[in-house]
C-alpha cells in the first residue's frame, strides 16, 4: 500500500498524485509530413529504410497513486468550463486528486508563453482554479517555454517567472514546466553558457522552483520522456544522468513508459528509470490518448501496469480522448485501478476471466470495466436537457449499490482519507447534473417549438405501419461499443471475433461438399448475427437521452457501423444471399463507400501502410523463385491483354492464400502502370494450377494463335 511521502528537501509529507491531464498528443499533419519525407529522404538504391518519424507526444493525463490526476493539454475541441468542472466533481467521488492544466486552445500555454494573461482570461482560470480547489483537486498549471526561450537570458527567465507570479496570484500553488517535443540544438548564448541541454533545463527548472518557494508539487517534463527517446538507452543516457543529478529533490519529472504510447509499463522498467533520475517517476499515461489519429477512440480499461507499480511511483497521471465524454471509462478504470491496490481486491475472476488468469491479483481490467460501463449507463439514460435532470441523483440504486458488492471485497484497513467508509463503491456519488440556468443564455435566443397540445394521439390502423419505438440502450450496448474502440494495442474481445471470422469467410470461400459448406453458412450467420447488434447498438445510442454525450461518439459509431455494413454485404455476396454489392463491386463507388481524404491517400502510397494493423494474418514461410525475362518468353501478345504473368506454386505449398495476396497486389500494380490486361501460359495437365487462376474469379480461358498444342492461355482484363 502506497504511503504519502516526506520530501528531502522540505520534509514535508507529499501524497500520491493521481489525476487527469488535459494537454494532448499532436501526431497529425505534420507527422504525416515527417513520415514522407523520412520515406523520401531514407529511399537509397531501392532500399527502404523507415525511420521512426513519430514525435513526442504533446501532452497526456497522468493518474498516479501519490499524485492521481487528469491532464488537460490535447489538441482539438477545448473541454468546456462546465466540463472541466463536473471532472474535478468526478475526481473527488472516484478518490482522484489532480488536474493538470496544459490544453492547447491557450496558446498562452505554449507558444505565447511570455505573454500575460488578461483580466478576462485571468477570470476564468481564477474560477477553474477555485473550482478545483471546491472539490479538493490540486490544480497543477503547466507552461512549455520551450519552442523558444533563450535558457542562459536572464530577461527570459524573469519573464517566466514574472508569468507564474500573475498565476499563482489566481490561486495556483502547484507547478509544471514541460520541455517536451522541442528542438535539443542550443542556440550559441546557450551553447557558451551551459555544458548541454539537460543542464540549461535544469538551470531554469530549478531557479523558478526556488523563485516559488519551493512548492509541493512542481513538475519537470524531460525532452527524453520515454525509453525510446533515450540514447543509446535509459541506463546510460546522459541526458537523463544529467537531470537525476543536478535537478533540485523537491521536483517531480514525468515519465511516459518505454514508449510515448505504452503498451506495457513493468516493475523493472520504472525502478530502471527511478535509479537514474534519483527518484521515483510521475507516468504520463498516453494509453488512452486518441488526439494523434482522428478515426480512433479508446473505450476500453486501464490495464497492462500492475498495481505493483505504484509503491514505486510518485504518481499517475492519465491523458484520455479528446472528447470529454467517452473518457468516462478511461478515467473510471484508473480509480478503480489506484484504490483497490489501497482498500479492496476485486473478486477473483469466473470462467468468463480467463484471459486474465495469473494476472495481477488486485485489479481485473474486464470487472473494472463493467463497474465503469455500469456507472456510465445511468449518465446515458439522464437527459442533459434544460429541466431534464431533476431527480436525476433519487433514482433508486439499490440494485446498482447490490452488484457492485459482488464484484469488491474487503482487503484490509481502509486508507486513511476512506476510513468513513463502511461499504465501498467505486461510484457511490457520481457527478451532479449541470445546473439548467448554465443553459437559459443559449435556450432563450430561440423560440420554442409550438405543438398542438389538444390533438388526440395517433394510433395506427390494422394495416398501417406500427410506430418507432426506441429501445432503451443497455450494459450490453455499452460493453459492445467498449469492445469495438477499446485500446490503442488491442481490440476488444466482439471485434477481434468478427474479424477472426471474417477472414476465415473470406479465406474459405471456395468450401466444397456438404459439410464445409454448411460450416461456412453456419459460421457466416454467426457474423451477420454480430453484425446485427452492431447497428442495434448503433441505433440504441442514437436515441438515448443524453445528446451530449452522443454527440462526442457519433462519428466514430457512423463509421464503424458503415465498415460493418459493407463487411456484411460482401460476406452475404460470398454466400449467394444477395447479388453483388455496387458499393463493393463498382469501380465508381460513392464517396461514404471509401476511405477517402488526401491524409488517406498518402498513407495507401505507403509501403509500409497496414504494416501495424492489431489484426494480422499468422506468419507462415514462403519461397519464391524469381528470374529475369528470356528472350524466348518473347511471343505476339494479344491487344487487350499485352502482358505476360507466370507464377508456379511450390507442390509443398498446401495454403495457396498468401500467393492470391501476391498476384492481387501484382495486378493492381500493372493496372496503376497502364496495362490493359494480363494474360498466363499453361501446360494442360497443370490442373493445381489452372484451378489456382480459375479460383480467383477473374480468369478465364483465352483462345490464341501460335501457342503449343499442351499449353492453355488463361486471362484477365484490368
Amino acid at each position: 500500500m502506497p504511503k504519502p511521502s516526506a520530501s528531502k528537501a522540505t520534509g514535508k509529507t507529499r501524497r500520491f498524485i493521481s489525476g487527469v491531464v488535459e494537454a494532448g498528443v499532436m501526431f497529425g499533419c505534420t507527422d504525416l509530413v515527417q513520415v514522407l519525407l523520412h520515406v523520401v529522404c531514407h529511399c537509397k538504391n531501392d532500399q527502404l529504410s523507415v525511420l521512426s518519424p513519430w514525435p513526442h507526444l504533446q501532452s497526456s493525463c497522468l493518474l498516479a497513486a501519490c499524485l492521481r490526476h487528469v491532464h488537460a493539454g490535447f489538441y482539438g475541441r477545448p473541454w468546456t468550463m462546465e466540463q472541466r468542472t463536473e471532472l474535478f466533481q468526478r475526481e473527488k467521488k472516484w478518490g482522484l486528486n489532480t488536474y493538470l492544466y496544459a490544453p492547447k486552445d491557450d496558446y498562452k500555454h505554449r507558444m505565447y508563453w511570455r505573454d500575460l494573461y488578461s483580466p478576462e482570461e485571468a477570470e476564468k482560470l481564477v474560477a477553474l482554479i477555485t473550482a478545483a480547489k471546491k472539490n479538493g483537486v490540486d490544480f497543477i498549471y503547466a507552461i512549455s517555454p520551450g519552442l523558444d526561450i533563450t535558457f542562459s537570458n536572464p530577461k527570459e527567465v524573469a519573464t517566466l517567472k514574472r508569468k507564474l507570479d500573475q498565476v499563482s496570484g489566481f490561486g495556483c500553488s502547484s507547478f509544471s514546466l514541460l520541455f517536451d517535443d522541442i528542438e535539443t540544438e542550443m542556440c550559441p548564448a546557450d551553447k557558451q553558457a551551459f555544458s548541454s541541454f539537460a543542464h540549461a533545463q535544469v538551470a531554469v527548472t530549478n531557479e523558478v522552483f526556488t523563485h516559488l518557494g519551493q512548492p509541493d508539487t512542481f513538475l519537470f517534463c524531460p525532452t527524453d520522456y520515454c525509453a525510446a527517446f533515450c540514447t543509446p538507452n535509459v541506463s546510460q543516457s546522459a541526458y537523463l544522468h544529467t537531470v537525476g543529478e543536478n535537478l533540485l529533490p523537491g521536483i517531480d519529472v514525468l515519465w511516459t513508459g518505454p514508449k510515448v504510447v505504452s503498451h506495457h509499463i513493468t516493475v523493472e522498467s520504472i525502478v530502471e528509470v527511478s535509479s537514474v533520475l534519483k527518484r521515483a517517476p510521475v507516468i504520463w499515461d498516453n494509453i488512452h490518448a486518441n488526439d494523434y489519429d482522428p478515426q480512433r477512440i479508446f473505450m476500453g480499461p486501464y490495464k497492462d501496469r500492475p498495481t505493483d507499480l505504484i509503491p514505486k511511483l510518485r504518481g499517475v497521471l492519465t491523458n484520455p480522448n479528446c472528447e470529454y465524454h467517452p473518457n468516462f471509462v478511461a478515467i473510471h478504470t484508473l480509480a478503480t485501478w489506484f484504490k483497490l491496490n489501497l482498500n479492496y481486491v476485486i473478486a477473483p475472476a469466473g470462467g468468463d476471466d480467463d484471459d486474465e488468469a495469473g494476472s495481477d491479483p488486485c485489479y481485473s481490467p474486464k470487472r473494472a470495466l463493467t463497474l465503469a460501463l455500469t456507472d456510465w449507463l445511468q449518465e446515458f439514460l439522464s437527459t442533459d436537457q434544460p429541466g431534464g435532470t431533476e431527480g436525476k441523483d433519487d433514482q433508486p440504486r439499490g440494485q446498482l449499490q447490490q452488484s457492485i458488492q459482488l464484484y469488491l471485497s474487503p482487503r484490509g484497513q481502509t486508507h486513511e482519507n476512506h476510513t468513513n467508509t463502511t461499504h465501498p463503491r467505486l461510484h457511490e456519488d457520481r457527478p451532479r447534473p449541470l445546473n439548467p440556468t448554465h443553459l437559459k443564455k443559449e435556450s432563450s435566443d430561440e423560440e420554442p417549438m409550438q405543438t398542438d397540445v389538444g390533438d388526440p394521439v395517433y394510433v395506427p390502423g390494422s394495416g398501417d405501419n406500427p410506430l418507432f419505438t426506441a429501445e432503451p440502450l443497455t450494459l450490453d450496448d455499452l460493453q459492445l461499443l467498449s469492445e469495438l474502440f477499446y485500446l490503442p494495442y488491442e481490440h476488444g474481445s466482439t471485434a477481434r471475433t468478427m474479424l477472426t471470422e471474417l477472414d476465415w469467410l473470406k479465406a474459405h470461400r471456395e468450401a466444397v461438399g456438404d459439410a464445409e459448406t454448411e460450416m461456412w453458412r453456419s459460421r457466416a450467420k454467426c457474423f451477420d448475427v454480430m453484425c446485427v447488434a452492431v447497428f442495434t447498438m448503433f441505433n440504441r445510442l442514437s436515441n438515448a437521452p443524453n445528446r451530449s454525450i452522443l454527440y462526442d461518439l457519433y462519428n466514430y459509431i457512423c463509421d464503424i457501423k458503415s465498415g460493418v455494413t459493407l463487411a456484411r454485404a460482401y460476406v452475404k455476396q460470398l454466400g449467394g444471399q444477395s447479388r453483388p454489392s455496387a458499393q463493393l463491386m463498382t469501380d465508381d463507388p460513392e464517396p461514404w463507400g471509401f476511405r477517402g481524404g488526401l491524409s488517406g491517400e498518402f498513407q495507401r502510397m505507403l509501403p509500409f501502410h497496414g504494416n501495424r494493423d492489431l489484426f494480422r494474418h499468422p506468419p507462415m514461410t514462403s519461397v519464391y523463385s524469381i528470374r529475369p525475362f528470356c528472350p524466348q518468353d518473347k511471343r505476339m501478345l494479344p491487344g487487350d491483354f499485352p502482358s505476360l504473368v507466370t507464377m508456379q506454386l511450390h507442390p509443398r505449398v498446401t495454403d495457396p492464400t498468401p500467393a492470391r495476396r501476391m498476384i492481387g497486389s501484382l495486378l493492381s500494380l500493372m493496372k496503376t502502370s497502364g496495362s490493359r490486361g494480363v494474360f498466363c501460359e499453361l501446360r494442360q495437365g497443370d490442373m493445381r494450377m489452372f484451378d489456382f487462376y480459375s479460383k480467383l474469379g477473374s480468369f478465364t480461358t483465352l483462345k490464341m494463335a501460335g501457342l503449343p498444342q499442351d499449353v492453355v492461355a488463361m486471362g484477365t482484363s484490368l
